[in-house]
């Protein structure tokens, strides 16, 4: 296996709808869960499976996600040989922005020429899944089948594609002559001349493409049911390590059914919340169906309710936020939010 399957992943997709957590990273990069990335489950995913190369084609503001993985260390991707590999793109045409896009992959072709690796998959970034892709491959090798589409049980295409490497690179190379911008258009070309079947995934998975798919597949987590498949002990989800400090909860304070990230100070209610680390919440403070980012800072007697708090958002004292579970609160990183700003 570690011989077989190149990992590629496409980081180069931006959805409107996340505009207000989007100004400062890419979508690979969003905060998920507390402690993690996005890219984390389908990174893992592909480590687990035993996939020891991986490429990664981001397109703007991959600064964040750059420092997240860095040499690809947490990932057991720092090798002499393959390893983890980042391929800036800088096509700018609207093909660029598809799953796969063949011209990205062109201007990187000479990684695909040096890649040993008989088959390649390729996939999004901001699924939410915990998936072995062994079995995968031994079903695409079994099948007899060029390319393989991965579905989710309920028929909804995940925009992950398994191919012959060699495959691959022919398609990239005849791009302007078939016309195929990515590996979508293949699937759905009604003339294809290959071979394409279709994989049924039936674990848990969540393409996140809105602010109401984030804030609703975060606040899942708080069901074990949907924890216990998507953190599963044989096939961790990794991530960059911090060495924090344990979360401090003073006298007085309440946490009701909430997920708390190491390093925070914890003075006033949490419930039915995520809260990232490093986050200070004053007291007398409540913060109800909550998504907290990274070292936010609550004030005393402060009132959240179905909010989403970016990195490093300062809420003064007695403050007011509110949304809704279908159209949630969202700050902006960095931003300070106060009383007489109330929603």
């Amino acid at each position: 296996m570690k011989r077989k399957l190149l990992g590629v992943i496409d980081a180069t997709t931006y959805h409107d709808d996340l505009e207000d957590l989007l100004t400062h990273r890419s979508l690979a990069a969003l905060p998920f869960a507390g402690r993690y990335r996005i890219i984390d489950f389908v990174l893992s995913n592909m480590v687990n499976s035993g996939i020891r190369s991986v490429a990664i084609f981001p397109k703007m503001m991959y600064r964040s996600l750059m420092d997240h993985l860095g040499s690809g260390k947490n990932w057991d991707l720092n090798r002499k040989r393959d390893g983890l590999f980042f391929f800036p793109t800088p096509a700018v045409d609207s093909d660029s922005n598809k799953i796969g896009s063949f011209e990205n992959f062109a201007a990187n072709l000479d990684f695909f020429y040096r890649s040993s690796q008989e088959y390649s998959i390729i996939t999004n970034c901001y699924t939410i899944l915990n998936m072995d892709f062994k079995p995968l491959l031994d079903w695409h090798i079994h099948s007899g089948c060029d390319i393989t589409e991965i579905h989710h049980e309920n028929g909804t295409p995940m925009e992950m594609y398994l191919v012959k490497t060699s495959l691959l690179i022919k398609l990239i190379e005849t791009r302007n002559e078939t016309g195929y911008t990515c590996m979508k258009d293949v699937v759905l070309d009604p003339d294809h001349q290959h071979s394409i079947c279709r994989y049924e995934y039936s674990g848990y998975a969540v393409m996140i493409d809105s602010i109401q798919k984030y804030y609703s597949t975060s606040l899942n987590l708080l069901n074990s049911d949907v924890w216990n498949q998507l953190f599963i002990k044989e096939q961790p989800i990794l991530t960059k390590v911090k060495d924090e400090p344990p979360t401090r909860y003073l006298k007085g304070s309440t946490v009701q059914n909430a997920m708390i990230a190491n390093g925070c100070l914890i003075n006033g209610t949490v419930e039915n919340s995520i809260i990232s680390r490093g986050v200070k919440i004053g007291k007398g403070a409540v913060i109800k169906n909550c998504i907290i980012m990274q070292k936010c800072v609550i004030e005393d007697n402060c009132y959240l309710d179905s909010v989403i708090l970016d990195k490093d958002v300062k809420v003064e004292e007695g403050t007011i936020l509110t949304g809704t579970s279908r159209d949630p609160f969202v700050v902006r990183k960095g931003t300070k939010q106060g009383a007489l700003m109330n929603t």
